[in-house]
């Protein structure tokens, strides 16, 4: 197994930052985890989209307006995976880890699995954010090229151009192609996966299976094959919008890659917490909505930093992270806007789907 050593002998930075993050929490007496806020929101975005679905399916709705049911289905699909799902798979959701991880159940409403989510994301990608070849969320792909060190095949000149339908794709994909591709070879990019429980074989196949009917077979009963359009149409719109959000926050111009090959162990000379600067970025930060819809995530440097800690209290700690930074001279990522930060991924991706020959002559 592939294996990535920082060099942590120089920890003053994030040591600092953590007393001062701990001192926040202490003179605010609050609590780390969710509170009012988190818990109005859950109400506020599941209570939404079971509205939306209930719609679609028990009112006789003109086509048009059903299509906008189905992408403002989509959106608050993503939304509550962005907000309710993403902090109780961390743990940050309530002090509760049952209710953390019976919330956290939602991403299996959704079509995935909470079990391979926690290694994919909270292990692989959170402990080694753009190293290529251990982090999932970069996974080498002969369809899409994220870093300098994966294989470019020509396919890869026009990837700017489809790129966004891909993403759009990523959910029905990752359902029904990546989820059982994980489940039956017990690996996620060459990383085995724990071992499954009875509980969560069971969970597994029973969330899946509620997931075809909820999803599949009950719009075509009520809509006919017109249900399965509305189904694609979901998809999309949560595909393009779970995406870019995870993509504008380490694929962007800034932002650093490692690699690391097979049953190899790779040295990084830095301590993790400046490792993980290095490879994030922060969009939007000063917009409330945007935070509020993306739960967040464009506070990604905080995140990544104190992924133990819920979004909700992520705008005021950047303030302690920001000052930090400056005192120890490491680097604070981000980007002022969401579309600068669009724009931002779309260069970096054309620029890796240029030759590698023509782009170092």
């Amino acid at each position: 197994m592939s294996k990535v050593i920082f060099s942590n002998k120089d920890n003053a930075f994030f040591q600092s930052l953590k007393t001062s993050v701990d001192e926040y929490f202490e003179k605010k007496k609050i609590a780390k985890t969710g509170d009012w806020r988190l818990f109005s929101k859950t109400f506020i975005l599941v209570g939404g989209a079971i509205a939306i679905y209930l719609s679609l399916i028990l009112l006789n709705l003109s086509t048009g307006f059903a299509i906008l049911l189905c992408i403002l289905l989509g959106f608050f699909m993503a939304f509550i995976g962005f907000s309710v799902m993403h902090d109780a798979n961390h743990g940050s959701y309530s002090a509760n880890h049952k209710l953390n991880d019976f919330v956290g159940l939602t991403l299996n409403l959704l079509g995935a699995s909470s079990f391979f989510w926690k290694q994919k994301h909270n292990i692989l990608h959170h402990t080694y954010p753009n190293v290529d070849g251990l982090d999932d969320d970069i996974a080498k792909s002969p369809i899409i090229r994220q870093c300098e060190s994966q294989k470019w095949v020509p396919a890869h000149k026009v990837q700017h151009i489809y790129l966004t339908f891909i993403y759009a794709l990523s959910p029905i994909f990752w359902v029904f192609i990546m989820d059982p591709t994980k489940y039956f070879t017990h690996k996620i990019n060459g990383t085995t996966l724990w071992k499954m429980s009875l509980k969560n074989h069971i969970i597994f196949w029973v969330t899946k299976v509620y997931y075809v009917f909820i999803f599949l077979v009950i719009p075509i009963l009520a809509w006919g094959w017109a249900g399965l359009v509305g189904y694609i149409i979901t998809n999309m719109v949560l595909g393009v919008t779970l995406s870019f959000v995870f993509q504008l926050a380490h694929v962007v111009e800034g932002t650093e890659f490692e690699s690391i090959g097979l049953d190899t162990t790779k040295h990084i000379e830095t301590a993790w917490a400046v490792f993980q600067l290095k490879t994030t970025s922060n969009f939007a930060m000063h917009n409330k909505f945007i935070s509020w819809c993306v739960g967040g995530l464009n506070f990604q440097v905080e995140h990544h930093l104190f992924p133990k800690i819920s979004h909700i209290h992520y705008p005021a700690i950047s303030k302690i992270v920001q000052q930090k930074c400056k005192e120890f001279n490491v680097p604070y990522n981000y980007n002022n806007s969401l579309f600068g930060a669009i724009a931002s991924h779309f260069k970096v991706m054309k620029d890796l789907g240029k030759s590698p020959t023509l782009a170092n002559a």
